[in-house]
């Protein structure tokens, strides 16, 4: 059973995620966020479109540590199918300014 993120930000990341929900996924991002898929620096806004929103992507939390701010999870889109992945988190406030992700 998938776990629900202890950090409330990381949470609505992943319900954001989850849903499919642009509006409320770039609303939990600061307007400056960054990210990183498996160590290289991604253009957030073209990732994500490939990545999540065009590829139906969905993330089910397996483990958390750093208080919900670093996960490992079950991330699956119809692109690559499934995989285990690694998930970190700087929040910044309420907002999200970087997350660095990649295979476990």
């Amino acid at each position: 059973m998938p776990l629900q993120p202890a950090d409330p930000v990381v949470a609505r990341f992943v319900e954001a995620l989850n849903s499919g929900d642009r509006e409320a996924f770039s609303a939990v991002l600061t307007d400056d966020a960054t990210m990183s898929d498996d160590g290289t620096e991604r253009d957030l806004a073209s990732w994500t479109e490939r990545e999540i929103f065009d590829a139906s992507g969905h993330l089910e939390v397996a483990s958390q540590s750093d208080d919900g701010r670093s996960l490992v999870a079950d991330y699956s889109n119809s692109t690559y199918g499934h995989m285990r992945t690694r998930w970190s988190f700087t929040v910044r406030g309420e907002r999200i300014s970087r997350f660095e992700t990649g295979q476990a």
